[in-house]
């Protein structure tokens, strides 16, 4: 199917990045439904809200259920779910699935969809990679710090016109996001970032992006993090070049005392995304021959750090 912004989409995981897009795509037309954990009724009344430095996107009613048999098919489903949380996707999705339905996964790290291509076939199957800093502030809301960009991209081929129309229907919602030939090398670049700010932000001691940019130590980690990723996509044929990397330094101090989505879930108590962040691409790296001595290092010391806090870790 063709998708457009009237086209009906479910958000699964309506956290920080499922509200924060499902919230713009229902305001500028499309027939979103959301699937929450707990008691839908507050959130259809009181409504979801996005919060901005100017403005704030307020949602009223909103259309939030507590099973996805009370949504039923629809033409897009957005995965916004940690991916601690996949295993879940076996009983949540089967019901929001029809003949023509898109499957889109908006999660950080590697392996999403080669899981959710053994759920419902690989030809339904998108990625969404999010470049955006956005926390979870309250029931139905969200607070968006940078709203950064979607590349939106096919599991294992080149965009079609399906990819495009869905690029097109974010852009309609005031999201910028763009369709990619390689979903794959575009994955590894998000993790340029990812990788060091989410992973140091926890065994620094529960710190903000700011104060690791402020510690010539860790800011010179953060860095060579950068590079070690960027070698390691090499080994594997992904192109990631060096005015991208400065990028992503460059637009971190605007965040503020930003704390990154892992760190949110560290201090939480929640599992944290370490399989899908670095322990995969550690695993492929390793396997395409590349060195990845700072990763392997980060990657063991976030373990340790999970295993002294007592948090589950997948």
């Amino acid at each position: 199917m063709t998708p457009s912004i009237s086209s009906s989409f479910a958000v699964v995981g309506a956290g920080a990045i499922g509200l924060n897009y499902g919230v713009r795509l229902a305001l500028a037309g499309a027939d979103m439904r959301f699937l929450v954990r707990g008691d839908p009724v507050p959130l259809r009344t009181d409504g979801l809200r996005v919060i901005e430095k100017a403005r704030t996107l307020e949602l009223r009613p909103a259309q939030v259920f507590a099973r996805p048999e009370e949504i039923g098919p629809v033409d897009v489903v957005l995965v916004a779910l940690k991916t601690t949380g996949n295993a879940e996707l076996s009983r949540l999705l089967p019901p929001l699935v029809g003949p023509d339905t898109l499957v889109v996964t908006l999660q950080n790290g590697l392996g999403n969809e080669e899981y959710l291509a053994g759920l419902v076939g690989p030809d339904r199957v998108l990625g969404g990679i999010c470049f955006v800093a956005s926390t979870r502030t309250g029931p139905g809301e969200v607070t968006c710090y940078h709203p950064g960009a979607i590349t939106l991209g096919e599991h294992g081929r080149p965009a079609a016109e399906r990819t495009r129309a869905l690029a097109a229907a974010f852009t309609a919602a005031g999201v910028k996001c763009t369709a990619v030939e390689n979903l794959a090398e575009a994955r590894w670049r998000k993790l340029v970032w990812n990788v060091p700010f989410n992973g140091l932000a926890i065994v620094a001691g529960g710190i903000t992006t700011d104060r690791i940019l402020a510690d010539p130590t860790l800011a010179a980690e953060v860095r060579a993090l950068m590079d070690e990723i960027a070698a390691g996509a090499a080994k594997l044929g992904y192109g990631i070049p060096e005015p991208f990397i400065q990028r992503q330094l460059d637009s971190t101090p605007p965040m503020g005392p930003y704390q990154p989505s892992s760190l949110v879930d560290f201090l939480a108590g929640r599992a944290v995304e370490i399989e899908a962040i670095w322990g995969e691409p550690l695993r492929r790296a390793q396997t395409a021959g590349a060195a990845m001595p700072r990763l392997a290092d980060l990657y063991a010391r976030l373990h340790a750090a999970i295993s002294r806090a007592g948090s589950r870790s997948r």
